[in-house]
């Protein structure tokens, strides 16, 4: 790998550098130049797609505007992966291994509030609710930064040895209830073969990370996440006469309280994060009638597989025990959702001077590991992947004013757009052109 080249003496640098290092310098170069003249276009795919978002599985509009780009491009192009996924396959000027680069298109069932002039106006009806659709995480941008990768890398295909495939995820949010789909089908239906994929490698946009940023982590990046539903069966009886019940109600309340316990007292918390939400509850129609059955609903988020496991045995541990001491009994059910969002080490470490070059060393930094999750895990799962963060934020904002991901007043800079495709480019053409060290 070669050693980051700070702007200033690039010039003395070519000269005294291998012939390889000085090709690679060069074809680096390029590649920033060409991102930054990408720059109205990548800003102005992302506003089309900001306007018009679709929900997962449903990225149909999106899915017709990637796929008609990459074939400008002149590049293969296969649509209706994992239902409604664009892939995109660059073959290089010369032989060599494959990379992917991958981005996620699905918006969110949210009403915006953002007062962007291409703020989203399109509603949908979510799950029996009338709703609001809006790309409040950022995936118009992935959408956009890897559009315009895409353009940057198939002007410069003659000097890549080997082959770039672009991979344009739906359903990254998750699918309605029963419906599979996201990183998880996309595997499944062979997105990382033919041809097999080496390295994968994708980017998120960070609301609370300044632009011109980029933000990392070797190992455990990103939390897992399960969703578990906790249905309590009881007697029902006149509100008046509750000696005459089961109370589901008085139940479930003792049981969220239990489960409080299992992050508090249970998770080693000094070596790993962990966090039990309770995010729905459901019982009874009436507030003078005791229901006989409630249903609670929420999330897990570990950093560590092991303590995954054990917040699964502790939830239920506990949810059964109290019920049964109240004379009640609880149906238990966990749906593993997402692993956790590991970047492998050794490709971290090869690909660090890279994000360097493309950012300035100032501008890159490691972070701590968030709770937040990510299907990219899936892909992590089999081949070595790197995932990253990209500033969004405006330059001298503070973080603790902006509009957190997934509220209706997420805002993005898109001055920070550039970056992003500097970066995917880079990466590919770093790991294709460069043996491991």
């Amino acid at each position: 790998m070669r050693n980051y080249i700070p702007a200033f003496s690039t010039g003395l640098a070519l000269l005294l550098a291998s012939p390889v290092q000085a090709q690679n310098a060069a074809l680096d170069a390029r590649i920033a130049q060409l991102a930054t003249q990408e720059e109205s276009k990548v800003i102005a795919w992302r506003r089309d797609i900001h306007e018009h978002p679709e929900l997962g599985n449903q990225e149909t509009r999106t899915a017709g505007l990637i796929a008609a780009h990459l074939k400008k491009l002149g590049l293969e192009v296969q649509t209706g992966v994992g239902r409604t996924g664009v892939v995109g396959i660059l073959r290089g000027g010369k032989p060599g291994p494959v990379v992917a680069l991958r981005a996620d298109m699905d918006g969110l069932p949210l009403t915006e509030t953002s007062g962007l002039p291409f703020a989203s106006k399109v509603t949908t009806t979510y799950l029996g609710q009338s709703v609001g659709v809006m790309h409040a995480c950022g995936h118009d941008t992935h959408v956009a930064m890897l559009m315009g990768a895409a353009e940057v890398l198939s002007q410069v295909k003659n000097d890549l040895p080997g082959t770039v495939k672009f991979i344009f995820q739906p359903a990254e949010e998750g699918s309605l209830p029963g419906v599979e789909g996201g990183a998880r089908l996309m595997v499944k239906e062979g997105v990382l073969d033919k041809p097999k994929v080496d390295a994968v490698f994708g980017v998120h946009i960070n609301a609370q990370t300044e632009v011109g940023n980029l933000a990392y982590r070797p190992g455990g990046e990103m939390a897992s996440s399960d969703r578990f539903t906790i249905k309590v069966h009881g007697k029902g009886s006149h509100g008046a006469y509750p000696w005459n019940s089961v109370d589901p109600v008085v139940t479930a309340a003792q049981i969220i309280m239990g489960l409080q316990t299992i992050v508090s007292r249970q998770v080693k918390l000094i070596d790993d994060a962990a966090v039990v939400t309770v995010g729905t509850i459901n019982g009874g129609v009436r507030y003078n009638v005791i229901p006989p059955d409630v249903e609670m609903s929420g999330t897990i988020r570990a950093l560590n597989p092991e303590v995954q496991k054990q917040i699964w045995a502790s939830i239920r541990r506990i949810a059964t025990n109290i019920a049964e001491s109240a004379g009640a009994t609880a149906d238990v059910t966990i749906d593993p959702y997402v692993p956790v969002t590991t970047n492998d080490p050794a490709l971290t470490a090869r690909m660090l001077p890279t994000l360097q070059a493309a950012a300035g060393p100032a501008h890159v930094r490691e972070i701590k590991a968030v709770t937040g999750a990510e299907d990219f895990s899936f892909y992590q799962e089999k081949v070595p992947g790197l995932f990253l963060f990209v500033g969004g934020m405006a330059k001298g904002q503070d973080p603790a004013t902006t509009a957190d991901h997934h509220t209706a007043g997420f805002r993005i800079d898109e001055s920070g757009l550039t970056l992003g495709v500097k970066t995917l480019a880079t990466l590919a053409a770093d790991y294709l052109s460069e043996k491991p060290r």
